[in-house]
């Protein structure tokens, strides 16, 4: 009895210094996210260095529950054929990354790390479609690439068996809990699954664990101009800043007046209600450029006539020639030659 009493004791020791990832309520999840990852808890999303070199959670029963990266993803979703020491270059990246940019110092120092203490948390992969004794990522490209940098030859995989979609489907989960994505990257992940899988707006939201208004509202950010995204993705606007200028003719004039007066999401709404307002000509600037037309007029012998736009802050002269002449007359003035 005294035996027993002190393995159960010694077992809840274990459970209390456990968890390197913290548990978080399921409530957010969504009904399709539980499916996909399987009835585990839910992860909080770790960042940096610290998320993608984590100590895995050695308490959990690896066959039920097991999970990969931060996701929660477990082996209930697809099949696991088994844990593995890879050869770096039988990986290649997952195409249905949604992760464009990869800060290169971030990297250098998940290098170092992985040079000081390895790669702890095993990448994640799938056996490559096309190619034998090759893998695809499904989920760790940051891992994968700074281990490239640290010059190992080869790193710890997971290897599911998983399809097309799964793999789609985990690799934006993933990006997303983790927050590693910016907003523009985000959206372009709904908008890919959406094209190449069918899905409708309802059914995506409750697989990646988001309300319907969230993904539609984040993939109208696709309809803005090229530059405004280029901001968003740079963080240089936010989201909130942005959003009155959906649909807005002059929406990249407005987005460059919110960035340069510094302007939060309420301030910029109020511009965009306000709009760009031209500058009224007063009649004192429109009798300037008559009499400077006159004047002008007078001495080249010909018509002229002069705009100026108060928005660009540029101008034009325009001088009407008649003849060969006048136009010969017109280049001897300006450049004191004829043709």
């Amino acid at each position: 009895m005294e035996k027993s009493d002190r393995s159960r004791q010694n077992t809840k020791n274990t459970e209390k210094k456990t968890p390197t990832l913290r548990k978080t309520s399921e409530k957010g999840l969504g009904r399709g996210l539980k499916a996909l990852l399987g009835d585990v808890p839910a992860l909080t999303a770790l960042s940096g260095e610290q998320a993608d070199n984590a100590a895995p959670n050695t308490n959990q029963n690896p066959e039920k529950t097991e999970k990969t990266e931060k996701t929660g993803i477990s082996a209930n979703t697809s099949t696991q054929i088994s844990d593995q020491i890879v050869a770096i270059e039988k990986i290649e990246p997952n195409p249905w990354q949604p992760r464009r940019h990869f800060a290169p110092d971030e990297l250098n120092e998940l290098a170092d790390s992985i040079t000081n203490h390895g790669i702890i948390q095993p990448l994640l992969v799938r056996p490559h479609p096309d190619k034998s004794d090759h893998y695809q990522l499904i989920a760790g490209e940051r891992r994968w690439r700074a281990a490239q940098l640290a010059q190992r030859h080869d790193v710890p995989v997971v290897i599911r068996d998983t399809n097309e979609q799964q793999a789609a489907e985990m690799a934006l989960i993933e990006n997303i809990q983790r927050q590693d994505l910016n907003i523009i990257e985000e959206a372009e992940g709904y908008q890919r699954l959406m094209a190449e899988f069918d899905y409708k707006q309802e059914d995506l939201a409750q697989v990646v664990g988001k309300s319907r208004s969230h993904l539609s509202n984040t993939m109208r950010l696709l309809t803005l101009p090229d530059k405004i995204k280029d901001m968003l993705a740079g963080s240089e606007l936010s989201m909130g800043q942005v959003r009155p200028l959906i649909g807005h003719q002059d929406a990249l004039a407005l987005a460059n007046m919110i960035k340069t007066r510094g302007l939060n999401a309420r301030q910029a709404e109020q511009l965009v209600k306000k709009g760009i307002t031209k500058p009224q000509t007063s009649q004192q600037e429109d009798a300037d450029l008559k009499a400077m037309e006159k004047q002008i007029a007078e001495q080249l012998g010909m018509t002229v006539k002069l705009a100026f736009d108060h928005k660009t802050l540029s101008g034009r002269v325009m001088i009407s020639c008649r003849s060969l002449d006048q136009f010969d007359a017109i280049i001897g003035k300006l450049t004191d030659k004829k043709l």
